[in-house]
């Protein structure tokens, strides 16, 4: 497993430990890709992709905790969101 698919794996990982808690309020979260500058690129879905709040879940939440996990993810970005 090259360096890129180790992760990935591992922020498929994080993503599975945060959807719980984003699916409690009805949302949900997709990985989509990870750049190759370690910009880790989702979609919110549900209540999450037209929540007011949902770009400060999106780097409260979801990008403080991947960084934690990842210390070489550089951020979080929604490529769904609109606000």
């Amino acid at each position: 497993m090259n360096n890129n698919e180790e992760l990935i794996r591992k922020v498929k990982n994080v993503i599975d430990q945060i959807r719980p808690y984003l699916q409690s309020d009805g949302g949900d979260i997709e990985f989509v890709e990870l750049t190759s500058d370690n910009i880790v690129n989702v979609k919110l879905l549900g209540a999450c992709g037209s929540c007011p709040y949902s770009t400060m879940t999106l780097k409260n939440g979801v990008e403080n905790a991947m960084k934690r996990a990842i210390p070489e993810i550089k951020s979080v970005e929604a490529i769904n969101l609109d606000f």
